[in-house]
């Protein structure tokens, strides 16, 4: 069972940029009902996926540097990461399937 990683400005570098794994990240807030929405399947991907993508969450109102940084002015936001480098985003709530196929074509390309 995979754990998703909490994402902020202290471990961004190790975690996403330097990450030998791809690298999902959910950029969210405690008062936004569609990243509610979303965040089962968030969680379900970070246990499905285990050992293949890394799994991480960033609160945009705790983390205004990343979110400014990547240019989220609209949440839920879901980036995807390889080598350090944005490959692919989904904004807004999606349904479960959207998600994991949109996570199945990072891993095979």
């Amino acid at each position: 069972m995979s754990k998703i990683i909490e994402i902020d400005e202290s471990n961004f570098e190790n975690e996403v940029t330097k990450s030998d794994l791809p690298v999902m990240i959910d950029f969210w807030a405690v008062w936004c009902s569609p990243c509610r929405m979303i965040a089962p399947h968030v969680e379900e991907a970070s246990n499905v996926y285990s050992g293949k993508l890394k799994v991480g969450k960033v609160n945009v109102d705790n983390n205004h540097r990343i979110a400014s940084q990547y240019s989220i002015y609209s949440i839920p936001a879901v980036m995807f990461f390889k080598n350090g480098m944005v490959v692919d985003q989904i904004i807004g709530a999606v349904p479960r399937k959207a998600l994991f196929d949109r996570i199945e074509r990072i891993l095979a390309s």
